[in-house]
C-alpha cells in the first residue's frame, strides 16, 4: 500500500534516529531503549500517523485500503472475518469503518476480563450476524474462531509465530474450508523490510520443526557482522542492482563530452593568450602614462570580477556574448590574425596543434 506523504515524513524521521544509533561503534542501554522506541515508532507511522502524534485520526492509507477491503468483503454472504493489529488505537480507528460497512463485531483486547473472553468468543463463534472479530495479539492464542473464513492482519508483528498463531485462529487441521488471509504492508516503511526478515525466520523454522517441509538448506551467520546485516535490511538498505547497459553507456558519453568540453576550454584559453601576446608585439612601444595605467587596472578589475576557480583551482574567464554571431566573428579574427603571423610562427603553431588535438 502507497504510504501519504505525512506518514514517508513522520517514518523518515524516526528512521534518522534509528540510523543514528546503529552507525555508533558502541551502543549503551540509553541508546538500546531509544532503538527500540525509533523503531515502534516507525512500525506505528507505517500503519497511521495518528498512532505517533495522537493527532487522531491522522493520516492514513492503510485505513483508505482497508476501507475498501471490507466494503468488498461486507457484500459476500456468509463472511466472517478477524481481524488484528498490534494496537488498541489502531482497533479504535478500525471500528468506524466496520460501523460504515454494518459489520456487526466483537472486540478482544488486554482491557477485556478473563472471564468475558470466552462469551466474546461464542458470540462470534455462534452468532451468524456477529461478521468480525477484531483483537490484538490478545487475542492471537488459545483462542478457537473456526467460525471464521477471513484473517485480516493490519500490521506486521516481528515474529513469524505470531503470524502464523493469528492465522491458526481461524485455520484448524482438518479444516476443509478455506480461509482469505490478507496482510497489509505499506511500502517504503520498515514493515517492507520486515517482510525479508520474517521469510527468513520462517525458514528456518521449517527446516528445523518440520519434516515434510522442502527446505534444504538455510544460511546461517552469527556475530556483529549478521547483526549488521539484518539492521541495514530493516533500513532499507538495497543490494546491487544488475548493471544498465545501456544507462552506462549513457553516463560514459556525459563523462566523455563533459572531458571534451574541459580540453577545449583550456585550449581556448591558450589560444586567446597566444592571440593577445601577438598582439601585444604589434603595438608600438610608447612610454606608460598616467592614463594608461588607470585604463590597465580598470580592465584588470572588471575582468577580475568574471574570474572563477574550478575544483582543481584553475582560473576560467566567464563573458556572456551578444549573440552566435559574435563567436563566428571571434573565430574570423583569429584565423586572419593567426594567418597574417608571418612574423612570428609561434600563434600558428599553437592553433594549428590545439585544434588537432580537440577533433
Amino acid at each position: 500500500i502507497p504510504p501519504t506523504d505525512e506518514q514517508i515524513e513522520l517514518h523518515a524521521a524516526h528512521m534518522k534516529i534509528v540510523s543514528t544509533i546503529v552507525r555508533k561503534k558502541f551502543i549503551s542501554e540509553m541508546d538500546l531503549l531509544r532503538l527500540q522506541k525509533a523503531l515502534l515508532m516507525c512500525r506505528m507511522a507505517a500503519d497511521g500517523t495518528g498512532l505517533v502524534d495522537k493527532n487522531l485520526p491522522g493520516f492514513s492509507s492503510k485505513l483508505e485500503k482497508l476501507n475498501e477491503v471490507l466494503g468488498q468483503l461486507a457484500q459476500e454472504n456468509g463472511r466472517k472475518l478477524i481481524l488484528f493489529s498490534e494496537w488498541t488505537t489502531m482497533l479504535d480507528l478500525v471500528t468506524p469503518l466496520l460501523e460504515k460497512h454494518r459489520l456487526r463485531f466483537v472486540r478482544l483486547d488486554g482491557q477485556v476480563p478473563q472471564r468475558k473472553r470466552q462469551q466474546l468468543v461464542h458470540e462470534f463463534q455462534q452468532d451468524p450476524r456477529c461478521q468480525a472479530f477484531m483483537t490484538t495479539n490478545a487475542g492471537s492464542t488459545g483462542l478457537n474462531l473456526q467460525a471464521a473464513n477471513t484473517v485480516i492482519n493490519v500490521d506486521l508483528p516481528w515474529n513469524p509465530a505470531v503470524l502464523e498463531q493469528r492465522i491458526a485462529r481461524a485455520h484448524r487441521m482438518g479444516l476443509k474450508q478455506p480461509v482469505q488471509v490478507f496482510v497489509l504492508i505499506t511500502e517504503q516503511t520498515i514493515e517492507e523490510n520486515l517482510l525479508a526478515t520474517l521469510s527468513a525466520k520462517h525458514e528456518l523454522a521449517l527446516a528445523a520443526l518440520d519434516v515434510e517441509s522442502k527446505v534444504n538448506s538455510v544460511d546461517l551467520q552469527s556475530g556483529m557482522e549478521e547483526l549488521k546485516r539484518r539492521l541495514e535490511v530493516l533500513l532499507g538498505a538495497k543490494p546491487e542492482a544488475p548493471v544498465d547497459e545501456s544507462a552506462k553507456a549513457g553516463q560514459e558519453k556525459v563523462a566523455r563530452e563533459q572531458g571534451q568540453h574541459e580540453r577545449i576550454a583550456v585550449a581556448g584559453g591558450q589560444l586567446l593568450s597566444s592571440a593577445f601576446a601577438f598582439l601585444g608585439e604589434l603595438i608600438p612601444n610608447q612610454p606608460e602614462t598616467d592614463a594608461s595605467r588607470r585604463l590597465s587596472e580598470l580592465f584588470r578589475q572588471q575582468l577580475g570580477r568574471c574570474l572563477e576557480k574550478d575544483e582543481r583551482g584553475q582560473l576560467k574567464l566567464t563573458v556572456t556574448l551578444p549573440d552566435p554571431a559574435t563567436v563566428a566573428q571571434l573565430a574570423n579574427s583569429l584565423a586572419r590574425l593567426a594567418a597574417s603571423a608571418s612574423g612570428s610562427p609561434e600563434i600558428v603553431h599553437v592553433a594549428e596543434s590545439r585544434l588537432v588535438e580537440l577533433e
